[in-house]
């Protein structure tokens, strides 16, 4: 593992840890700074390692589309994937706030039809958003969606980490179709998280998980 990645891992455990404590200082300053090194550098201005920022450098808007063979995601759909998934909970489950890519017209603005969080989605659809999607728009509601979170998390109060999602903001997910029938696990999944739980997840940990299944996509790629 590189260094980046272990210190990261590292320091999740460590976030971890804070939260449980209900320690909000540690815990902020920590969820903050993991947070920024999943996103690209410009959502923070940051000069701390950026996973994103490694994983797009000197890669072409066609070589972002294209899945590998044999493969069965592009690293435009794991992008788009990753900011559907932490606006959808930060903004509907954190916050009870309507999500950016409704409020904002994101969807419209990236050219794509889908709405929903890119769960359970067949080939011929991870091909047909690869291919359609504007990679401009999509860094810039992904940067967007970053800076969303932040707000959100900023005004936290400890007291807030143990409190569990409300049914209806999980309801609203359904009725919105952000996420589909098909994918209901992850409805399942987020219905039993606290607030502490979803800031372990989504926006951390969910993001790095995939941004390493877009390095080897990326070394795929290069070796075909």
């Amino acid at each position: 593992m590189d260094p980046n990645r272990k210190f990261w891992n590292n320091r999740h455990q460590t976030l971890t840890q804070a939260l449980r404590r209900a320690d909000r200082e540690t815990a902020m300053e920590l969820f903050l700074d993991q947070h920024a090194m999943v996103h690209s550098a410009k959502m923070t201005g940051s000069k701390l390692w950026s996973f994103e920022d490694e994983l797009l450098q000197d890669m072409t808007d066609q070589a972002i589309r294209q899945i590998p063979a044999g493969g069965e995601h592009s690293i435009a759909w794991i992008i788009f994937h990753l900011a559907r998934i932490e606006d959808i909970t930060m903004n509907m489950l954190v916050a009870g706030t309507e999500q950016l890519s409704t409020r904002d017209h994101w969807a419209k603005k990236m050219k794509v039809s889908i709405l929903h969080s890119a769960n359970r989605m067949d080939d011929a659809s991870v091909a047909n958003l690869s291919t359609e999607i504007d990679i401009q728009s999509l860094r810039a509601y992904r940067i967007a969606v970053g800076k969303r979170t932040r707000e959100i998390v900023r005004p936290l109060q400890s007291t807030n980490f143990k409190r569990k999602v409300e049914s209806s903001r999980i309801e609203k997910v359904l009725s919105e179709g952000a996420v589909t029938p098909e994918a209901m696990e992850i409805i399942n999944y987020w219905s039993k998280k606290t607030v502490a739980g979803l800031l372990l997840m989504p926006p951390t940990r969910h993001c790095i998980l995939h941004l390493n299944e877009a390095m080897r996509i990326k070394g795929r790629l290069r070796n075909n």
